[in-house]
């Protein structure tokens, strides 16, 4: 197993570990209900299912 020769500063520790942040999620607002929903999924607005600006479902 490998071994380090030297021990790794704190800054050089540090700058690895600048990539695990929590992101954001991505809202795009609809063109066609005005609505805010997660990027890429569909979501449900007045007892319909909307997916790319066309309603794909209506509830019964």
């Amino acid at each position: 197993m490998a071994h380090p020769k030297r021990r790794q500063s704190k800054s050089r520790k540090n700058k690895r570990r600048t990539h695990l942040k929590i992101k954001e999620p991505l809202l795009v607002k609809c063109s066609l209900t005005n609505q805010k929903h997660l990027y890429h999924n569909a979501y449900w607005h007045e007892e319909k299912l909307f997916y790319r600006g066309k309603k794909v479902l209506k509830k019964k």
